[in-house]
C-alpha cells in the first residue's frame, strides 16, 4: 500500500500532521490530510469518505483523539486495508465517545470546557500545554490553541453504527503522559480489539507532533 489518509482531531488543526506527513512523502507514500468539520459523527466521516473515493488503491487510514470514533465508522470503506489509532477513541457499534470519557477520571491537567450557548466546545487556553501539548514548546501551544477548531459537543454522544476495527487490522500508538484522554481508557480499548499498540513513555496527547518519526515508523508498518 502507498496510500495514507491522516484526519486530525478536535482542537488540533490538521498542519500538526506536517512533520509525519514530510516522512511519509520522502518515503514514497501518498498522503492526504484531510480536514473535518467537527460538526457531527456523521459530516465527519463524509468528509473522510471523500478523500478515500479519490484514491487510486487501497490505504491506511489514521485518526487522532476525537477522530479515532471517526475512522471507525468511516474504515468500513473499501478503500481502507487497516487502521492507526494515535492517541485516539476506539468504541464499538452502539456506544459513543462520551461514556468513554466519563468511564475514567480526567486529569486536573485537562483542558476541556463545557459547551458554550452555541453548543460548540473549546479548550481552556490557559490549560492547552500542560493539558493537551506538554512536551511542546509553549510557543508552539499557544499557537495550537490559538488555532484551535472547536467541536460540536452533540458529535460526543453521535452513536456509532459500524466499528471498522472488527474486521481490518488495526494499530494504536499513545503517550504515557497524556492529560487529555486518560491513558487508561484507551488501553481498555485497544485491549478489547486485539489493536497492536505502542506506548511511548513521556508523551502527551499530540504524540503525532512530539514523536513523528515514530508515528510514520508506524505508519509504514500497517502499510507493510
Amino acid at each position: 500500500m502507498k496510500n495514507v489518509v491522516l484526519v486530525h482531531g478536535a482542537f488540533a488543526p490538521r498542519s500538526g500532521w506536517q512533520q509525519v506527513y514530510s516522512i511519509l512523502t520522502k518515503n514514497g507514500y501518498h498522503t492526504t490530510v484531510v480536514q473535518i468539520p467537527l460538526t457531527s459523527l456523521e459530516d465527519d466521516v463524509v468528509a473522510v469518505n471523500r478523500a478515500l473515493n479519490k484514491l487510486d488503491g487501497k490505504a491506511v487510514l489514521v485518526g487522532h483523539s476525537w477522530s479515532g470514533t471517526v475512522i471507525t465508522e468511516a474504515g468500513v470503506h473499501p478503500n481502507v486495508a487497516s487502521l492507526v489509532f494515535i492517541s485516539a477513541f476506539q468504541p464499538d457499534v452502539g456506544e459513543n465517545t462520551l461514556q468513554w470519557v466519563q468511564s475514567e477520571p480526567s486529569a486536573p491537567e485537562s483542558g476541556l470546557l463545557p459547551p458554550d450557548d452555541k453548543g460548540l466546545v473549546y479548550y481552556d487556553k490557559e490549560k492547552f500545554h500542560a493539558g493537551f501539548a506538554a512536551d511542546l514548546t509553549k510557543e508552539q501551544a499557544n499557537f495550537m490553541a490559538d488555532a484551535q477548531q472547536p467541536i460540536a459537543a452533540s458529535c460526543f454522544t453521535d452513536v456509532i453504527s459500524k466499528a471498522a476495527w472488527h474486521d481490518k487490522k488495526s494499530f494504536a500508538i499513545l503517550g504515557s503522559e497524556d492529560k487529555s484522554i486518560n491513558p487508561l481508557i484507551l488501553r481498555k480499548m485497544y485491549e478489547r480489539s486485539g489493536t497492536q499498540l505502542t506506548e511511548i513513555k513521556g508523551a502527551s496527547h499530540v504524540v503525532f507532533m512530539s514523536h513523528p518519526k515514530e508515528v510514520a515508523n508506524l505508519i509504514i508498518s500497517a502499510a507493510n
